[in-house]
């Protein structure tokens, strides 16, 4: 507890001298968040050269935002939001740029000369398949329809695969204050997925929701 206290209070002291322009604060920023950002970067993109590009944009959006920092949540919490957004900006950009780097230069032309459009194979879109895509489109509207206490904790420990201890941190939480929101999260999400029930398993990186 001694610990978290400490925290936030060195929270509190850097947040105050960013918003005051200390030329040391930008470094200090770096030094206590650099580790933890990349280490949430590198779940999403995979990729050591994004995730440090990935650290770079956080630490300049916290600097530039720093007045927008309201303190309703832990500065860690706000950092981790900013990260996970940039992170999937990042990760959408380097989608789109392999989209556009597979497209054939031109579809096979038909008999009457007219280029002939790709035609999507089905076939292996199984019921079973179908029911994950709609589980999946469930979840994402559960989760957004939680409350952010219990959003957030499932978000860091059942979909980034962040451990107790990691997640806590992050959220400036002990302990059993992050397994009850938690284990209340899981039970709200579980009675919004019903339908599901007896259903698919999900598995680790799909949304597990094992105790």
């Amino acid at each position: 507890m001694e610990h978290l206290l400490d925290d936030r209070a060195a929270d509190r002291d850097l947040v105050e001298r960013l918003r005051g322009a200390d030329d040391l604060a930008v470094s200090d920023l770096s030094d206590r968040y650099s580790a933890r950002i990349r280490q949430l970067a590198l779940r999403h993109v995979r990729n050591e050269e994004d995730a440090d590009e990935v650290v770079q944009d956080v630490l300049l959006k916290v600097c530039r935002n720093i007045e927008s920092f309201r303190g309703d949540s832990s500065l860690a919490s706000w950092i981790y939001r900013i990260t996970f957004n940039t992170a999937m900006s990042r990760l959408r950009a380097i989608r789109a740029s392999r989209r556009d780097a597979e497209l054939p230069l031109a579809a096979p032309a038909g008999s009457d000369g007219v280029r002939m459009p790709d035609i999507a194979d089905w076939s292996s879109l199984g019921d079973d398949e179908t029911l994950r895509s709609e589980l999946r489109q469930k979840l994402v509207k559960a989760l957004a329809g939680l409350p952010a206490i219990y959003r957030v904790p499932i978000l860091l420990r059942d979909v980034h695969g962040l451990s107790t201890e990691q997640a806590s941190e992050a959220l400036s939480l002990n302990g059993e204050t992050l397994k009850s929101r938690l284990h209340r999260g899981r039970m709200l999400l579980r009675g919004r997925l019903a339908e599901f029930s007896g259903g698919l398993s999900l598995r680790h990186g799909q949304l597990g929701l094992a105790n």
